[in-house]
């Protein structure tokens, strides 16, 4: 055989070798649109808003966001850490009546920590934690960005540089009691042992049902069946 077509046998190798890789990258990189549209669901509705309507921005920041926490596996709680939790959230939601802020910095708090414990990134990094949520609780990690933004408000109606941005404003106690009620969900998705995403859809849309078996609505205590003070 001619070293010519040594040579080009060579460089077909090659090029196959090579086109072959790039499959295989492609197949084990971040989901198409469609598929970070399934995996985010209204999260990937509200990364767009955020990038002004630009949903190839938006895929970029969610396909980033998986290749970063993708494989993030979740830690069990000990048995002494979720009793612990879950009294100080339900301490958490019956001080809501008397002191709604304080209520809401409570909340935010517990779900610093229980995340961190469950071994997302620790809560002082709140944009890292919340992106590696987002991959994994999408469902239900908006209730924390609201917590977290009314968390931070300062008593004259500013936010704290350290929260989301926001529209400016004080914050109405009605509003404080849906985002207290929207992250509950997320902490029980938190207390579990990390249900599967067909499986927290599912519980998104009992949710809308208070009647229907599941639903987040049904173990809510006595605070929020009262009017808070202020309200």
């Amino acid at each position: 055989m001619s070293t010519g077509w040594i040579i080009a046998l060579i460089v077909i190798v090659v090029a196959v070798g090579l086109a072959a890789a790039a499959l295989t990258l492609r197949s084990r990189g971040a989901p198409g649109g469609r598929g970070l549209r399934r995996r985010f669901g209204p999260e990937y509705d509200r990364a767009v808003a955020r990038h002004d309507g630009d949903s190839r921005a938006a895929e970029r920041e969610l396909a980033e966001r998986v290749e970063r926490h993708g494989d993030l596996p979740e830690r069990p709680l000990e048995p002494a850490r979720r009793e612990e939790f879950e009294a100080r959230w339900t301490a958490a939601q019956e001080r809501f009546v008397d002191s709604p802020q304080e209520a809401m910095a409570e909340a935010d708090r517990l779900l610093a920590e229980l995340a961190a414990e469950r071994g997302f990134p620790d809560g002082g990094r709140y944009e890292e934690q919340f992106a590696a949520l987002s991959v994994h609780h999408a469902d239900h990690v908006h209730g924390y960005r609201r917590v977290h933004r009314i968390a931070h408000v300062r008593v004259n109606g500013a936010y704290d540089g350290r929260a989301e941005a926001a529209q400016d404003g004080p914050v109405g106690t009605e509003e404080m009691r849906a985002a207290m009620v929207e992250a509950r969900a997320l902490f029980e998705d938190l207390m579990g042992s990390g249900r599967g995403d067909g499986e927290r859809r599912a519980a998104r849309e009992r949710a809308g049902n208070p009647a229907a078996p599941g639903s987040g609505h049904r173990h809510l205590p006595w605070a929020f069946t009262r009017h808070a003070k202020g309200s």
